[in-house]
């Protein structure tokens, strides 16, 4: 007995060597603008990735160290598997050591897809449709009996069934039954074109009565087509239309015609919109293309299931008095009780696991949501703690989290909510990593990494790794702005109008009156939830001059870049042409001086089956895009492949004056540069940009437009605090030059810097959507009456 338990306190006395592997090691990460980094960061420990917007962060973390253990998992796979999967190639790095399943919970917006919702992204539907399809009286059918993306079928017919060496014919029928509404199969809604923004009908159409972006009257695909197809008559003003020419203008079927001797294919107006225009992401189209589609297509809510998306069927069983679709639309805190008082004792472990899922909305600040909310509408930051969701009650240990921003969207009030919650991941033995700009989700940290010391080339090194203390001492550019406080505004600007909202009640808005002031920099506050983006968003007039940067993500693919996106491109096409006496179309990588043999992508995509596809740089342009014919032209002594890889501030130069002077490109990388954007290089590929780039890109974009009112959704997303000083002088610039600022915001710098702030809560969902204060960030601070007002006074030292 003794000798067994002296052997028992030796062993204990010497560390286990499976105890020695208590660290991630990366060493010689080079992905994107990343320089040689390397680091060693604490497992079982929460570590924050601070450094200034474009330094290097996320391509530390999500496109090195998450990506490579994504990767390193999806070989563990059968062959088959892996040839459903994405390939990952491996990160640029040479030693990653350590790694642990990563689970990254990012910030990218839910499915697009018109009938994803909260209920279905998180299986809380699938769980109510189990207990309808039990408890539900009358009893339809089976769980898809109460699921909109799911259609009811019926078939009959004869099978050939073979048994021994006898083949016989028997008859069989087959039918499924679905809970989708058949008029607007599943989506809610159905859309209709408003046919006066497609056309003049005052006018004949040989008179140009087209109004759509980009239909001319030489173009024989478009115009031409219905001027010469001899089913019209092209000088007759189209309401003089008869009944016959009507139906072939709008609505014909696909038939072949000869116009001017070309053979071509007529069809009516309405499918050719809806296949040229409707059926493209509207995110990727061009600005006045995109608002032409905002303009031609409403939709209304279906009026045979009155926006549920479920058949009648599915509508009629009900537990109590409740069906699912009411259940649906509750918001998730009353669905909860709800559930929590139904006694079923044979349905009891559905109930404990939907109760859970419910919960952990409430815990996680989201319980003013409602399980039909489509997914497509929520903010980054709801995303982002949806997906956190099925994290919250899991049973795994010894996972790395991965987060991006995990505070965006969250009010001051709900950020210490997110601390205990990612406090919670860790202490259950996780090793959690967050890309943070907050100081209040920075000060949680075991452990802080800041990157920098700049943005885009002038970043991708480390600049700190150490405690929050060491941080504060540091002297980096985080260090310095760490304990920054913005002084409330000394001076309020006076209103030179108002925008006058009268009984609003948009979602859980309470018939809200409010006069939101013109000419000034008016901030839109209150917990998340409260009602900010219904108030304004939903309630705004549209067409009163307001331009609205939401948080919608600009899409491209990897050959679309800053350059294509602003239309910086086409004066820069257009200079280049004019100088060298050439057409414009040699310099897109798109277009006619693409290089053939990569056909203007700069790289040869090698696919190599379930193995990682492989880029390589094309050997005939050396990834500069272009035919080598076309790199002779110069303008300013540079070549077009050498302007877009300039930088925005070295661009804005190299335009101003001298030979390349071009003041509308110079115009446009001034409006980049002012929103924080100097560091991009213009050809850098759209997929390689930051969430909050993207968003300030658009800004930029959207600075060109003719209005008066700009409508801005949380601009501080994804800026770090040195940034937020820059961004704040944007704001004052637009407003002194006599535009009005209505900013939907969280970030007390922003409140301080305000002339005006309209408050909305109390709480959130229908505990908010009432006004809680108007007037001056000052007032606000004086009254504490808000929660709103008391962080506000917190953070100014009032």
């Amino acid at each position: 007995m003794t000798m067994a338990s002296t052997r028992t306190d030796t062993r204990s006395s010497e560390p286990h060597v499976a105890d020695s592997h208590d660290l991630i090691r990366v060493h010689g990460a080079r992905e994107n603008n990343l320089k040689d980094v390397s680091i060693e960061i604490p497992k079982r420990r929460l570590t924050v990735f601070t450094g200034v917007s474009g330094s290097g962060k996320s391509s530390l973390v999500f496109d090195t160290i998450a990506a490579e253990s994504q990767r390193l998992i999806n070989e563990t796979y059968s062959a088959f598997l892996q040839g459903f999967m994405p390939n990952l190639a491996r990160p640029e790095v040479d030693v990653l050591d350590g790694l642990t399943t990563a689970i990254t919970v990012d910030q990218q917006r839910m499915g697009g897809d018109p009938r994803s919702t909260v209920g279905t992204a998180t299986d809380a539907n699938a769980m109510l449709r189990i207990l309808f399809s039990r408890l539900g009286e009358p009893h339809i059918g089976p769980p898809s009996a109460y699921s909109f993306n799911t259609a009811s079928v019926k078939a009959s017919g004869a099978i050939t069934v073979q048994r021994g060496n006898k083949t016989k014919a028997e008859k069989a029928t087959f039918e499924r039954t679905g809970g989708m509404c058949t008029r607007c199969e599943g989506r809610g809604t159905v859309s209709d074109i408003d046919l006066t923004q497609l056309y003049d009908d005052s006018k004949a159409i040989a008179e140009g009565a087209f109004t759509i972006p980009g239909w001319k009257s030489d173009n024989v695909w478009t115009v031409g087509i219905y001027a010469e197809s001899g089913f019209l008559d092209p000088n007759k003003p189209i309401r003089e239309f008869t009944k016959r020419e009507m139906h072939d203008f709008l609505y014909r079927e696909p038939t072949k015609v000869k116009v001017n001797g070309v053979n071509l294919t007529y069809e009516g107006l309405i499918p050719k919109i809806q296949k040229s225009f409707l059926s493209k992401d509207k995110e990727a189209m061009q600005p006045h293309i995109r608002a032409f589609v905002e303009r031609a297509v409403t939709f209304t809510t279906c009026p045979e299931c009155d926006g549920t998306r479920l058949s009648e069927g599915a509508r009629s069983s009900k537990i109590g008095t409740i069906s699912i679709a009411d259940a649906c639309a509750m918001e998730i805190r009353d669905l909860a009780e709800w559930v929590r008082g139904l006694k079923e004792p044979s349905v009891a472990p559905l109930l404990t696991a939907l109760q859970h899922t419910l919960d952990s909305f409430t815990e996680i600040g989201l319980g003013y949501l409602s399980l039909d909310r489509p997914a497509g509408t929520l903010s980054g930051g709801e995303a982002q703690r949806v997906k956190m969701i099925r994290h919250l009650g899991s049973s795994l240990t010894d996972v790395t989290y991965v987060f991006d921003e995990p505070t965006v969207g969250l009010h001051p009030h709900d950020i210490q909510r997110m601390n205990d919650l990612l406090l919670r991941l860790r202490d259950k033995g996780n090793t959690v990593l967050v890309v943070e700009h907050k100081p209040e989700a920075i000060a949680i940290a075991d452990h802080v990494v800041d990157l920098g010391p700049g943005a885009g080339t002038a970043g991708g090194t480390v600049c700190f790794e150490g405690t929050l203390e060491g941080l504060r001492a540091s002297g980096t550019v985080t260090g310095r702005h760490l304990d920054d406080r913005a002084r409330l505004r000394e001076t309020v600007r006076k209103p030179t109008g108002t925008l006058e909202i009268r009984g609003a009640t948009a979602n859980n808005l309470q018939g809200v009156d409010v006069d939101i002031p013109l000419g000034v920099l008016c901030v839109v506050t209150g917990v998340a939830g409260s009602g900010k983006s219904s108030l304004v968003h939903g309630s705004i007039p549209a067409g009163e001059g307001v331009i609205s940067v939401d948080q919608a993500p600009i899409r491209g693919s990897r050959r679309s870049n800053p350059a294509t996106y602003t239309g910086l491109l086409d004066p820069i096409r257009k200079a280049f042409a004019k100088v060298n006496g050439v057409k414009p179309a040699l310099f897109s990588a798109n277009s006619e001086g693409a290089c053939p043999t990569c056909n203007g992508a700069g790289v040869i995509y090698v696919d190599l089956g379930v193995m990682a596809g492989v880029d390589t740089p094309c050997e005939d342009c050396e990834g500069k895009r272009f035919q080598a014919s076309v790199l002779e032209y110069h303008l300013g002594g540079r070549d077009i492949s050498e302007v877009l890889a300039m930088s925005v501030t070295e661009a804005e130069e190299f335009f101003r004056e001298g030979e390349a002077r071009t003041p509308a490109a110079h115009k446009i990388l001034e409006r980049m540069a002012d929103v924080g954007l100097g560091y991009l290089t213009l050809g850098q590929p759209l997929t390689t940009l930051s969430g909050g780039e993207r968003q300030r890109l658009k800004l930029a974009t959207h600075m060109a437009d003719k209005g008066g009112v700009y409508v801005l959704d949380e601009p501080t997303t994804g800026l770090h605090l040195a940034d937020v000083e820059q961004l704040l002088g944007l704001l004052d610039r637009l407003v002194d030059s006599g535009k009005s600022v209505i900013v939907i915001e969280h970030h007390q710098a922003v409140m301080a810097h305000a002339d005006w702030i309209i408050d909305l809560g109390p709480g959130a969902g229908h505990d908010g959507g009432r006004i809680v204060f108007e007037g001056t960030p000052a007032d606000l601070v004086a009254a504490r009456s808000t929660l709103t007002g008391e962080h506000l006074a917190a953070y100014v030292g009032g």
